[in-house]
Formats: structure tokens, sequence, C-alpha cells
């Protein structure tokens, strides 16, 4: 289990402003995973590269694995084209009366605002039964700090929205035990994700949401890719119980909450 890349508790000390543009620069992509079954629960957002079939050469057994992997994968794609173009699929209801007005916010939960491991943790916040072909597994989950307080006033100024790459078998009972206060109007899973590349990235365009009133929080670049410009990024997190980060980014969220567009806001925050 690795350590944050570097510590930002210095931002406590500094403006909103500021400290967004140094998380802007400190912002990395997930911690990468192994490829066994355990850890595919989790979010992973980089696939093993699929190459090209070979054009003249090369093994046919290799190049049949090749070409079926590449046959899913536009499967995969054309499949996801056309939820899209179905009208009436968004991913999100409409919004509540509750909501009406607010920005949505996607957040994302592993790295985000949690850190979960097969592993044994002695000062796990939960442990999580979950089941994988018929045996049941712990998975030990630590909450990032400062995630009850950020939640809980993210909850008062947005519509949020819990957005994860991860399996739901997992990500369903940890928000369960982490999100007490109901502050989550919607769960959405790796099946709302679009494979991308290798990547499972969060489409914000099928959200049913105005774009200009849509924010999301998430500690790897790829899961954004097509809106980096909606993004705030956040450093990824294992096991530093001293990051302040969560409770960092509460002033900026308090001001983007009153943007009329986000992308005027975050590109003034953004500016040097």
């Amino acid at each position: 289990m690795s350590l944050l890349c570097a510590s930002i508790t210095s931002l406590m000390d500094v403006s909103p402003v500021v400290a967004f543009s140094v998380l802007v620069s400190k912002s990395s992509p997930k911690k990468p995973r192994g490829r066994n079954i355990f850890k595919a629960l989790f979010c992973c957002l980089r696939a093993q590269d699929v190459g090209q079939p070979a054009l003249g050469g090369g093994e046919h057994g290799s190049q049949k694995e090749e070409t079926n992997t590449i046959a899913k994968s536009d499967l995969l794609q054309c499949l996801q084209y056309q939820f899209y173009q179905i009208p009436g699929t968004c991913l999100l209801p409409d919004v509540t009366q509750q909501d009406q007005g607010r920005i949505c916010v996607v957040i994302d939960l592993d790295e985000t605002l949690v850190h979960s491991s097969f592993k044994p943790i002695n000062n796990a916040d939960f442990i999580v039964p979950v089941e994988i072909e018929g045996t049941t597994h712990q998975v030990y989950v630590l909450k990032r700090p400062f995630v009850d307080e950020f939640l809980r006033r993210m909850g008062e100024l947005f519509e949020c929205v819990l957005f994860t790459a991860s399996l739901a078998k997992y990500a369903d009972p940890v928000t369960d035990l982490l999100d007490k206060c109901g502050v989550f109007r919607t769960r959405l899973f790796r099946e709302s994700c679009v494979f991308h590349q290798g990547c499972y990235v969060k489409d914000l365009s099928r959200l049913g949401r105005d774009l200009r009133k849509t924010l999301i929080l998430d500690n790897s670049p790829a899961s954004y890719i097509f809106h980096p410009e909606n993004a705030v990024p956040v450093q990824s997190w294992f096991d530093d119980m001293a990051d302040t980060e969560l409770l960092n980014l509460i002033p900026i969220f308090e001001e983007l909450s009153e943007a009329e567009d986000v992308y005027t806001s975050l590109g003034q925050l953004r500016a040097p």
C-alpha cells in the first residue's frame, strides 16, 4: 500500500483559488492494480492493451485471440452508442424538487473518498463481505480523513451523484456505510461507464444534466477524459491519515456552488 505522492497539508493556509491550482497540477491516475478476480471488483481504469492483428505472419491462435478481443470491444462500444442514441435513456432520473437549480456533482469512490483492500487492515472503518464465485471475502475499507464533513457539506450545496467504475456488489454496500445521511441521490457503477481505449470513462453527456451545471470530482484524469473542463481533480488517497485534501476542497466547492456556468468558474480558478 503506497502513501500519497505528496502531502497537501500546506493548502490549509492558502486561498481556495491557489489550492485548486495546486490540485490541478498534482492530479494523478489511480494506483495500478493486479488483474486477479478480487481486484477486478474495484475501479480498474487501465485494461490490458489490445494490439491490432498482424498483417502478415504470427501464430494463428494468437491472431484469433486478438481478433475475438477486438470484436468484443467493438460490440461493447456499438451497444453503448445505441444506448446513447435512444431517447429517454439518461443515466439519471429527473431532478427532484429539492435539487432544482442546483449544480450536479459527480463524485468518485475509490482513492477519492475511501481506499479498500482484501488484505486485513487493523484500523479499517468498515469490513464489507463480498461474494465472488460462491465464496464470501472480506473487504477492508478505510475512510479518507474529513470525508464525513465533506459529504455533509456537498449534500447541502449540490445534487450529488456517486459514479464509480467499481462493481455494484462491492461499491453499493460500501456506500451504504459511508453515506449515512443520504447525500447521494443516485449511484452509478461500472455498467454505466463507457469503455474507451482500455479505460472506464464517465461520460457526463449521458447523465441528462446541463453540462454547464455539472462537475466531476475524481482522482483519475482517465475517468473524465471526455469532459476535462468539468473536472475538479483530487489527489489519489490510500492510507495517509494526515491528508486534508477533502477539507481543503470544501471552500472551493462552496464557491463553485454559486456558478452560473461551471466552465467560466473553473477557468477562473485554474488561472494563475
